[in-house]
């Protein structure tokens, strides 16, 4: 029996067909993006929008970005794909340019965030084994957090409305308040494997990690003989100024995660860490198909190489403390809506007044129709994760637009 086409071949694919044929996980914008160009993008009427999105802090050189573009077509001219039982030279060029650019001596590829944090996880188990402590198994992770959404991960992630229905859950994780020290000394014991963090709390608010935090983290790692986990899947790769965001906190991790900015939206992620930890990993421990794909790969080394230079980072601090300005701007012409800024480099919060609390996404449709795409970070944040090339003309625009947004808001 031969499957038939249920749409005619003249069906217009909009936004009513995600509807009909899309696992509903997800409850996109009415808008279908089509084509886009640096920080500018337009949909399938030709509208114009400004993306302070980046796909979620993904896209950090903007939409087709030239040089990214390059690499990738030279390297689908080369060599796509090869299994697990191959290397391949751009998958050992990234490699080599990461363990150069960081404390880490190896690196594990993988697809996206989730992968990197669950093989993170996972190695601070099999390190704990390895090493004659089969029990130390807890990880501590904090309250708010998110690491991705494999039932791992989204389990050790402190945000319950993400677990709901799934269980029963993985064992032995335990979740404590951000930024607070106390609850950190006490619950980090000899028991414990792993403590994972975000330097920057993303979908939990635009949270930054104070040093004294890290720091007391680090130190509590040390006495009980766990590994110090930084999540840097949002915050890293130049999203804070640093190319990662421990370099800023003077606090060095024994494994950390990256993603998203890593392939500009070319899927890939990372795990790195130090020999002796790495150690654990015996071949046929852990593995992944797509993992240091040559395409994925060599789009991340130019993402790198591009990234890793001290006038682009400069001028990435430049553009935070305007866009910061801005936004301190807003918040003093609408205090009635708007509460404070927070944040770190191009990744920031604007925290809505308890008088609104729960209404962001209002706000962020509000912009949208405005022509600015915006974030939220939970119900009462608005987040901003703009391409870190977003010019100072762009942000005085996206500014403008916020502030047709609020006053419709405000109005309504």
């Amino acid at each position: 029996m031969t499957a038939t086409n249920k749409l005619p071949a003249t069906t217009p694919v909009s936004r009513t067909t995600f509807d009909e044929v899309i696992v509903p996980t997800y409850a996109p914008s009415t808008m279908v993006p089509v084509r886009a160009k640096g920080l500018d993008l337009w949909d399938q009427e030709g509208r114009q929008f400004l993306d302070f999105t980046a796909g979620i802090a993904v896209n950090s050189l903007g939409h087709c970005h030239p040089d990214v573009v390059h690499t990738l077509q030279q390297q689908a001219e080369k060599l796509w794909h090869v299994g697990n039982g191959y290397t391949n030279e751009p998958a050992l060029e990234l490699a080599r340019a990461l363990v150069a650019a960081t404390f880490a001596d190896r690196v594990f590829f993988c697809n996206s965030g989730a992968e990197a944090n669950e093989a993170a996880l996972k190695l601070s188990r099999k390190y704990a084994t390895k090493n004659g402590h089969a029990h130390k198994t807890r990880i501590i992770s904090c309250v708010n957090s998110f690491h991705g959404r494999t039932l791992f991960t989204v389990s050790v992630g402190g945000q319950p409305k993400y677990t709901e229905g799934f269980g029963p859950l993985p064992a032995d994780l335990t979740h404590i308040a951000f930024n607070d020290i106390d609850a950190a000394r006490a619950a980090i014991g000899d028991d414990v494997c792993a403590v994972i963090v975000e330097p920057i709390q993303g979908e939990g608010g635009v949270m930054p990690a104070t040093t004294e935090y890290l720091q007391t983290l680090r130190e509590l790692c040390d006495k009980h003989g766990a590994l110090l986990i930084f999540d840097e899947v949002q915050c890293g790769m130049g999203r804070t100024g640093q190319l990662f965001a421990y370099m800023g906190y003077g606090v060095v991790p024994d494994v950390m995660t990256s993603a998203k900015a890593l392939g500009n939206g070319y899927p890939i992620g990372a795990m790195l860490t130090t020999n002796a930890i790495a150690a654990a990993l015996a071949v046929g421990t852990h593995g992944t198909t797509y993992g240091g794909n040559p395409l994925a790969t060599s789009v991340g080394l130019t993402v790198l190489r591009t990234i890793n230079v001290p006038s682009f980072l400069q001028r990435v601090k430049h553009a935070s403390k305007t866009l910061i300005l801005a936004l301190q701007g807003l918040v003093q012409e609408y205090p009635q809506v708007l509460k404070e800024v927070r944040g770190s480099g191009l990744l920031l919060g604007v925290e809505l007044t308890p008088a609104y609390a729960g209404r962001a996404k209002e706000i962020t449709k509000l912009a949208e129709e405005q022509g600015l795409m915006v974030l939220i970070a939970g119900p009462d944040v608005l987040r901003f994760a703009p391409a870190l090339i977003v010019s100072d003309e762009q942000i005085q625009e996206a500014t403008t637009r916020l502030r047709r947004a609020l006053v419709k808001f405000i109005s309504a």
